[in-house]
């Protein structure tokens, strides 16, 4: 089997690329993604339990690996909630998964939201992670808009090695995320 499209780009161009342009001495320094998690809140599931079994298919299908439901570790009374509930589903990718998911998620994906102008650069959290926030799950081509009773979110985290938010910008920049404008320094 031969490896992703974008595990070589990384290794053959990013890599090279953001040595030169943060003058790492070492290519063990470049940062890379770990992994992707794709976590999708569930809130309805605390009055029908099926929902969350339809949130673990539907995140099963887009990712191509088994998710699985998330339990609540506290209780919540104002939200009818109880502790070890589900309340959603989660999946971690890495490897050749992650990788042909990130290139779904930016060239077939993302171009399928209604007005898109690009994703946000607000969403990392300054230890060089980023996450964003998908409002409906019918962008992936993976779901059939006919068999969908209710349209929902998720949010895909992207955990780096990169020190800090800068580097991690120019990493998934690198990768093709459609950052939208240029970047602020919050410096």
């Amino acid at each position: 089997m031969s490896s992703p499209r974008l595990k070589n780009k990384y290794k053959e161009e990013i890599v090279p690329a953001l040595k030169e342009k943060f003058e790492y001495t070492s290519v063990m320094q470049v940062p890379k993604i770990t992994k992707v998690v794709v976590n999708k809140g569930i809130g309805a599931a605390v009055a029908d339990k099926k929902l969350v079994d339809i949130g673990v298919e539907e995140l099963t299908t887009i990712t191509g690996q088994m998710a699985v439901p998330t339990i609540a570790k506290n209780s919540i009374s104002n939200f009818k909630l109880r502790e070890g509930m589900p309340i959603g589903a989660r999946v971690t990718l890495r490897g050749d998964r992650m990788f042909e998911f990130i290139d779904r998620l930016v060239n077939i994906a993302l171009p399928r939201v209604r007005d898109f102008r690009g994703v946000k650069d607000k969403g990392f959290d300054g230890r060089g992670n980023y996450t964003l926030g998908i409002k409906e799950q019918i962008i992936f081509p993976e779901i059939s808009i006919d068999k969908i009773k209710q349209i929902s979110g998720m949010d895909v985290t992207f955990v780096t090695t990169a020190n800090t938010d800068e580097e991690s910008y120019e990493l998934l920049k690198a990768f093709g995320m459609p950052f939208a404008g240029a970047k602020k320094n919050n410096d």
